[in-house]
């Protein structure tokens, strides 16, 4: 694990599906006051989501969901994106 020490839970939630689910080192979101940068043991937190990219860093995998907005919540070392809408899209940059 490259980016994070600890790996951390996150979850993508749209009204119709769980769209990802799986742990991570890092996770950036846009929020309503500006971008966040995510590690394991954040502080507990609720934001407002901004339409945009969401990055989450898995090891050698990233997973950048588009989101239509919504809500994120940090709680005990689970991040959870509950959105409006989203498409996901997964790149492997060590490939």
């Amino acid at each position: 694990m490259a980016v994070g020490t600890t790996p951390m839970r996150v979850d993508v939630v749209s009204p119709e599906e769980l769209l990802w689910s799986g742990e991570a080192e890092f996770v950036v979101a846009k929020t309503v006051d500006g971008e966040i940068g995510i590690l394991a043991h954040h502080e507990p937190l609720m934001a407002a989501l901004a339409s945009g990219t969401v990055t989450i860093h898995t090891g050698g995998d990233q997973i950048s969901p588009s989101i239509g907005g919504g809500f994120l919540q940090i709680l005990d070392n689970t991040v959870t994106l509950l959105v409006d809408e989203a498409t996901l899209e997964r790149d492997n940059p060590t490939e």
